[in-house]
């Protein structure tokens, strides 16, 4: 009985640490590559027609971003919204060049040598 008792103890343990883990852990930022970049233009507005008739719209962005070191890179994304102008980002990059997440930042929150760029 011991034993049962422990074992669903444990199981009961490793759900509450899951659950924690899937609410507060934003995995699209996990082992990805960080780089700044400013919005400078409009983006691209693109229309899509969801079977139900809905139609969503999206925004696309070919920018060019600068990481910690310096190193620029041209990176495409898209956004549920028109992002606002002279905003500055934080981009989440995985394999080289594809975006995961982004979050608006202050300039001062910039690497020093990515601010130059």
């Amino acid at each position: 009985m011991k034993k049962f008792l422990m074992v669903v103890g444990i199981l009961f343990l490793l759900g509450v640490v899951g659950a924690f883990a899937l609410t507060n852990i934003d995995f699209n930022r996990m082992n990805a590559s960080n780089y700044y970049l400013q919005i400078t233009e409009d983006g691209e507005e693109h229309e899509t027609k969801l079977d139900d008739g809905t139609v969503m719209t999206s925004y696309s962005y070919k920018l060019n971003a600068t990481n910690a070191d310096g190193e620029t890179i041209p990176l495409e994304f898209t956004a549920q919204k028109n992002l606002r102008k002279d905003a500055y980002l934080k981009m989440y990059v995985k394999n080289g060049d594809e975006v995961s997440s982004y979050d608006e930042v202050k300039f001062e929150e910039i690497p020093k040598k990515a601010q130059k760029k």
